[in-house]
């Protein structure tokens, strides 16, 4: 896959594929098929791609086509997936048990401009507390193609929190996705930096910048915040000691949350948390609002270090 991708064009190219090769897959979206990458599926088969114009609720309804076999995905902004339409989502959705797809694209601070009325801090919270929603946040054009299969095959409902454009390439060409295996990017001895959407990069770089301050970092890629990867998370933090916990989201009800239930419960060890502290978003370009919430490479990088303190107070408590 080429290295320029935006992840909306590589999603419309997968789906576009998916559909071709399967006649139960439809397409609903709420008015922002361009947006979204996957206009040109309306083209090629309007039969099974419908816009239900700016009517989500409607369009979660419209879904229960799953009852008679079809496989929908439903797209449009982040927080109209989620919050919006919550109770559509829980009772026609997941309280039915419908085999529907949901994409919620330009979640946190990808929403940019649009302020924070579309800046997603919660949807993770939102959608964790629905039974038996699954929740997948890809961190490139790469794992969106691998995973796109998988969420078909898979029977029931899975939340993608996608942002759709450019994103640094993280995996190959032959990477293998496993929807309910997270993947450890770096190995290493000290702290773990579980990471999600584009937060691994800045996990990546982080744990480079404190390889140069003889810290052994490793990097997890918490792709599947729900159902979160139990065995790799106790595995690791049972060998580092420590962890730091990185998303584009708020730091209450998302993958710090998620982390934190698994370690008190199999593994406690210090936590600290990368992302947004409980606050609405506001209306700026990306790289503006990557410092303004918190989320730079900086902030993992310092949070680390304070972790480490943490794990070295309570290593001279014990007298060891």
């Amino acid at each position: 896959m080429p290295d320029n991708i935006e992840m909306r064009a590589a999603f419309g190219a997968e789906l576009e594929r998916l559909m071709a090769a399967d006649e139960r897959i439809l397409l609903v979206d709420a008015d922002l098929s361009k947006a979204n990458g996957v206009s040109h599926i309306r083209k090629r088969f309007p039969e099974r791609a419908f816009n239900v114009g700016v009517a989500e609720a409607n369009m979660a309804s419209i879904a229960g086509l799953a009852s008679y076999g079809f496989i929908p995905f439903i797209t449009t902004f982040a927080p109209f997936a989620t919050r919006r339409i919550c109770d559509q989502v829980t009772i026609s959705i997941t309280y039915a048990r419908r085999n529907v797809k949901i994409v919620g694209t330009d979640p946190g601070v990808a929403a940019e401009l649009n302020g924070g009325t579309h800046m997603s801090f919660e949807d993770v919270g939102v959608m964790r507390s629905i039974p038996g929603m699954v929740i997948f946040e890809p961190v490139d054009a790469v794992q969106v193609a691998k995973a796109l299969p998988k969420l078909v095959a898979y029977d029931g409902p899975v939340y993608m929190r996608l942002f759709r454009k450019l994103s640094p390439v993280v995996f190959g060409d032959d990477y293998e996705f496993d929807l309910f295996k997270a993947d450890l990017l770096r190995e290493g001895n000290d702290i773990t930096l579980f990471a999600t959407g584009f937060m691994v990069n800045q996990a990546l770089e982080a744990a480079t910048r404190l390889a140069e301050q003889g810290i052994s970092a490793e990097v997890i890629n918490v792709h599947t915040i729900k159902p979160v990867d139990v065995e790799t998370v106790v595995k690791s933090v049972r060998k580092t000691g420590a962890c730091v916990t990185c998303e584009n989201h708020n730091i209450i009800g998302g993958l710090r949350s998620a982390i934190a239930e698994v370690i008190t419960e199999h593994c406690p060890v210090p936590l600290k948390a990368v992302g947004v502290n409980d606050e609405f978003g506001v209306v700026q370009k990306f790289p503006y609002l990557v410092k303004r919430f918190g989320l730079t490479t900086d902030d993992v990088v310092a949070k680390a270090l304070a972790c480490l303190e943490m794990k070295a107070g309570r290593r001279v408590a014990a007298g060891k």
